[in-house]
This record gives C-alpha cells, structure tokens and sequence, in this order.
C-alpha cells in the first residue's frame, strides 16, 4: 500500500481510549503504573516543571499515570488495569485484522 502523505510508508497508528474521550497513539507509550508510590509522584511533578504534563482527568482523581517514549507523563482517571486492558485488545484485534488481510 502507498500512501502519499506518509512518503509512500503505510504507518500503522493505534489510537487507545484513556477516558472521557482522550486519545493517546498506543505506539508511544511506554509505561502504565498507578500514581501511588512516591517515585512516580516524583516523575509527576518534573514532567509538571518541564511542561510536559498532560492531565486528562477532567477534575477526577487520577488513577492511571501513562509515561510516553517522549517522556510526556499523562494523567488518567481510569484504572491502570482498564487501560492496559483496552491496549491489549486494540493490539489482538489489529492482529486479527492483519491475517484476515493476508488471507
């Protein structure tokens, strides 16, 4: 397949549901974890002070915190464990779509 707008590269984009309608590409991330530990209330406050915090919780309190490959931390009101969960089912049923395509 050539797409034009990608410089003849197909680019295999998966987009996962992080609550109330916020999109993050699923390629990009590197770690769902709970914001309980200190550690990660650490890496919080210096993805707050370099700007590269997104909070996505509308006012809720966070339950997931989602670290990216470009070290942006984004902040989620749905569980750890529900995220993964849709980013597991995203990744088997693209898999899906892929060898029926093959077929």
């Amino acid at each position: 397949m050539n797409n034009p707008v990608t410089g003849g590269k197909v680019m295999d984009i998966r987009l996962i549901n992080i609550g109330f309608g916020n999109i993050v590409s699923a390629n990009r991330i590197v770690a769902i974890v709970s914001p309980e530990s200190a550690p990660i209330k650490r890496i919080i406050n210096e993805a707050r002070d370099q700007g590269k915090l997104v909070d996505a919780t509308y006012g809720r309190r966070t339950r997931a915190v989602i670290i990216t490959d470009s070290d942006h931390v984004i902040l989620s009101a749905v569980q750890p464990e529900t995220v993964a969960h849709r980013l597991v089912n995203k990744e088997s049923t693209s898999a899906q779509l892929e060898e029926r395509a093959d077929e």
